[in-house]
């Protein structure tokens, strides 16, 4: 072998392995199986019935996921849509089954999925059935209003009801430093979101009313949802507080406690008989159970997310996150 050829050979093995890792293309290189369509796996059971089982994982939002290699993949809730559009044509799905193990995400992105989950379901007159697994808060928890049924998973925290944003105010850094900024700008609240000063009183203000409202706007979704919760009821436990799964049932927020296996047999029963359920998945990207590619969650806290997630000079974000 000469040097030229052990040379392209060591490149063509360099690419394989950096494909492999960054899981953006497989061995035939096909680096476009992000976007690709979607397809079915059975994951579990054989019977008639269908149930579709959905991940609701990660940080909710519909930002595109990038990879190192300059590809993209679809966003949350542009996957969830897809994903819901390809059920509907399927008459054999007779329940969605939602898998949780979220901390939250976007204010928006939270209620469009929650709103695409909503009219599927009536449209195919269907029951939504939801498992948690480590967590379910904040927007993930909102989602949650959906199903028919929660049931948590003897470890699962629950709960974080509340509203947050996160403004950097880096005028004390500017001061030490020598440097300002000059901004034109047609209203004086034109740039209340800058990085470069801080909230007037009248600002914080008027922000504080946006983030009551889709507080409120929360509280009420629950309180419709939940058998047995009124507003206040609510309320009381609306602070942005996580609650064990056992504290989850006593508070109404969740209707059992089981793990997944359980929870197929249930449906089962409610169904009549054996369920097969299925997936969809990008090619690559095949799940084999119900207990597949549950990721862990991410390390967010008030530090890093608005840098990792939401950047800044994208505006301002209302998220249902939950930030230890």
């Amino acid at each position: 072998m000469t040097r030229r050829n052990r040379f392209h050979l060591f490149n063509l093995g360099a690419v394989v392995i950096l494909c492999a890792l960054l899981e953006a293309c497989t061995f035939n290189f096909n680096l476009g199986s992000s976007s690709m369509p979607f397809k079915e796996t059975v994951v579990s059971g054989e019977g008639e019935n269908k149930v579709l089982l959905i991940p609701i994982e990660g940080m909710i939002s519909n930002r595109d996921k990038k990879s190192l290699l300059g590809g993209s993949s679809p966003g949350f809730v542009e996957s969830v849509r897809e994903t819901l559009a390809k059920a509907e044509q399927d008459p054999s799905i007779k329940a969605v089954w939602l898998r949780v193990n979220s901390p939250g995400g976007t204010v928006t992105a939270s209620d469009v999925v929650y709103h695409e989950l909503l009219k599927f379901k009536e449209k195919k007159r269907l029951k939504i059935y939801v498992s948690i697994m480590d967590l379910a808060a904040s927007g993930a928890y909102y989602i949650a209003m959906a199903g028919d049924q929660i049931i948590a998973h003897p470890t699962s925290l629950v709960g974080s009801v509340g509203v947050i944003a996160v403004k950097v105010d880096m005028t004390g850094l500017l001061e030490k430093i020598g440097v300002d900024f000059e901004v034109v700008k047609s209203g004086d609240k034109k740039d209340f979101w800058s990085p470069w000063r801080p909230f007037t009183e009248l600002e914080r203000k008027l922000f504080q009313e946006a983030i009551d409202s889709f507080h409120e706007r929360f509280v009420n979704i629950i309180a419709e949802n939940r058998d047995g919760l009124e507003v206040a009821d609510v309320q009381k436990f609306a602070d942005g507080r996580i609650l064990t799964a056992e504290q989850a049932m006593e508070n109404k927020l969740v209707d059992g406690i089981a793990y997944l296996d359980e929870v197929q047999k249930m449906i089962e029963t409610d169904l009549g008989g054996e369920i097969k359920v299925v997936s969809y998945y990008r090619p690559g990207r095949r799940k084999s159970n119900i207990y597949s590619n549950i990721p862990q969650q991410p390390a967010l806290n008030i530090l890093n997310l608005q840098e990792n997630l939401f950047p800044a000079d994208e505006g301002p974000y209302f998220m249902y996150v939950w930030l230890p």
